[in-house]
């Protein structure tokens, strides 16, 4: 008889897996899941997978015999093939629904750049994005939205929190923030600091501090599975899963060449076909490029165009692989 179930859990060969009527098996993968060459993870969080029982083999009770195509992953290029001039993509979370960018309105103060980094890797996995704007309370709303005008006129979704119980209106951004991460898979990243923590617990009181445990056992190991365990949002493990852990915190542009960045600024990508020579890279020495252009024009902010040049210029610094 086989099991149908969501892996919550990676850690050293074994793979937790939870079932609709959410009980839980320890599972290894069958071998012809995980031997011979791979480009990919065979196996990882957030995989649906089909189990059958065994009888106990260690900390085994089942054994995973299949896994269903992942609709999107949050993956980099493992670091330990790297090294051995592999190209293997590390899957850190499949089926991901969500990635949600917390960000401060102040203490610390927001960094557009930063933000920028994380929206470049996310639209080049093509992850759907969520940006949470919190602490409001520090800086009143008004000012909250002028500090996130840009982007919630590129289309991304902006929902504008506070975990101060006292702040009625924003406090209301976090039931928003609950509603739109239930029945989904969300990855949760955000620098020390930005109230993470404190949102996560006005999401659902204790959830931080199952986070902090999962957190506290990854900072006591030397493993490279980036992210150990989802944990549930809903009172049931019903669907409604979050990843957080310090190596999703560490979020970065996984997988992105210098030429192809443009693609991935909402609102520079429509004028790449229209520069004059079709391999401009939109720098200042650059004749007939129609970005800068649309820059002198107002079509494009100062202060994105700024981030693009200057994350460019990183990635024309990074070694081909």
């Amino acid at each position: 008889m086989t099991y149908t179930g969501l892996v919550i859990k990676a850690h050293s060969g074994f793979f937790t897996v939870h079932t609709d009527s959410g009980e839980r098996y320890t599972c290894t993968a069958a071998g012809r899941l995980t031997k011979g060459k791979h480009e990919e993870d065979a196996l990882a969080l957030g995989d649906h997978v089909t189990f059958e029982l065994i009888k106990s083999e260690g900390f085994a009770n089942g054994r995973i015999t299949e896994v269903e195509p992942r609709v999107r992953s949050l993956a980099r290029k493992d670091p330990i093939a790297s090294i051995k001039n592999r190209n293997i993509r590390q899957v850190i979370v499949s089926n991901v629904d969500v990635v949600v960018f917390v960000f401060a309105c102040a203490a610390p103060d927001f960094h557009p750049r930063m933000l920028d980094r994380y929206l470049v890797g996310a639209e080049a996995q093509k992850l759907p994005i969520l940006i949470v704007a919190n602490k409001v309370d520090l800086v009143g709303i008004d000012t909250a939205r002028k500090l996130f005008a840009t982007y919630e006129q590129l289309g991304y979704e902006v929902l504008y929190t506070s975990s101060n119980s006292e702040d009625v209106a924003t406090h209301a951004g976090v039931d928003a923030l609950r509603e739109r991460l239930m029945g989904k898979l969300s990855v949760l990243t955000g620098k020390s600091g930005v109230g993470k923590s404190s949102l996560l617990n006005a999401l659902k009181p204790g959830l931080q501090l199952e986070v902090g445990r999962i957190s506290a056992l990854w900072k006591k190991g030397k493993h490279t599975t980036v992210v150990p365990e989802l944990v549930a949002l809903d009172e049931n493990g019903q669907g409604s899963w979050i990843a957080d852990t310090p190596g999703i915190r560490s979020y970065a542009i996984w997988d992105v060449d210098a030429e192809e960045l443009d693609a991935y600024y909402r609102e520079i990508k429509p004028y790449v076909g229209q520069c004059t020579f079709n391999d401009c890279d939109h720098l200042d020495n650059t004749p007939g490029c129609a970005v800068r252009a649309a820059v002198s024009a107002g079509k494009i902010t100062e202060a994105r165009y700024d981030s693009y040049c200057r994350l460019r210029e990183e990635l024309e610094k990074q070694p081909k692989w």
